[in-house]
């Protein structure tokens, strides 16, 4: 049997599993019990990759079948500075999975988002989780934290995702709330007036914010950088999640 190799991204961690992709991302979030665990997401890693930071090749050996000829469903490789560790290269599709088991895959592209006048709600979620907004569109946002030398914050490596804010992007006061699902609404204004009136760049809303977050709020898709780049990976259009990805939109929004 075929063994992957996997990037989780909650948690962060390694994993080596002779499960495909979809079949790993229902053990993943569901577990074979069928009891809920929460949604993840997950890329897929060159089979071929091998790092010195990582035992790799041991986590192999043990990832062999059961005596009964079951795929054996994970190895964990590594669960501590792994992002930081793989480089962009090694890394093939993104897989975002509900808490029902659902996977949507996504390719990853370096044709990013188009800068826009307007504030900017981030969700990091590997290595750190801070929930922060920012007058910087994603790529200037990556640049922010990756390769600013003057920056009190500095990653090796980062995950996040832009999320929606509507109306507050553009009047963060004022701008109705409608559908949107966050905490501390009054919080967050407050936040996104601050970016206005006092000409930052950047503002934590939640330090300890969860690295989950409903997936109907992603405003174009999951970004993963480091000092060699940045990976986009988009999200399809709300159309067409209605449409072709019917099952994994449903999931989503339950």
């Amino acid at each position: 049997m075929t063994v992957h190799l996997y990037l989780t991204l909650v948690p962060e961690a390694m994993i080596a599993s002779m499960l495909p992709p979809e079949e790993f991302g229902t053990y993943f979030s569901v577990g074979i019990t069928k009891k809920q665990h929460g949604q993840t997401s997950f890329v897929e890693l060159d089979p071929d990759f091998r790092h010195p930071f990582f035992r790799i090749e041991e986590a192999l050996a043990r990832c062999v079948p059961h005596p009964d000829g079951r795929p054996k469903r994970s190895v964990y490789v590594a669960n501590y500075r792994v992002l930081e560790h793989v480089p962009l290269g090694a890394m093939h599709n993104l897989y975002l999975v509900t808490a029902y088991g659902e996977s949507l895959r996504l390719e990853p592209t370096t044709d990013y988002p188009t800068g826009e006048e307007e504030l900017h709600l981030y969700q990091e979620i590997a290595p750190i989780t801070p929930l922060v907004v920012s007058t910087a569109p994603p790529y200037e946002f990556y640049r922010f934290l990756i390769h600013e030398p003057d920056s009190m914050v500095h990653l090796p490596a980062v995950a996040f995702v832009e999320l929606q804010l509507g109306e507050l992007a553009h009047d963060p006061e004022f701008g109705a709330i409608r559908d949107l699902p966050y905490e501390g609404i009054p919080h967050l204004r407050e936040c996104l007036v601050d970016l206005k009136e006092k000409k930052l760049h950047t503002k934590m809303v939640n330090r300890l914010a969860s690295p989950e977050f409903p997936y109907r709020t992603i405003k174009n898709g999951l970004f993963i950088g480091k000092e060699e780049g940045l990976l986009y990976f988009p999200l399809p259009s709300r159309e067409e999640l209605r449409s072709t990805f019917y099952r994994w939109w449903r999931s989503a929004n339950v």
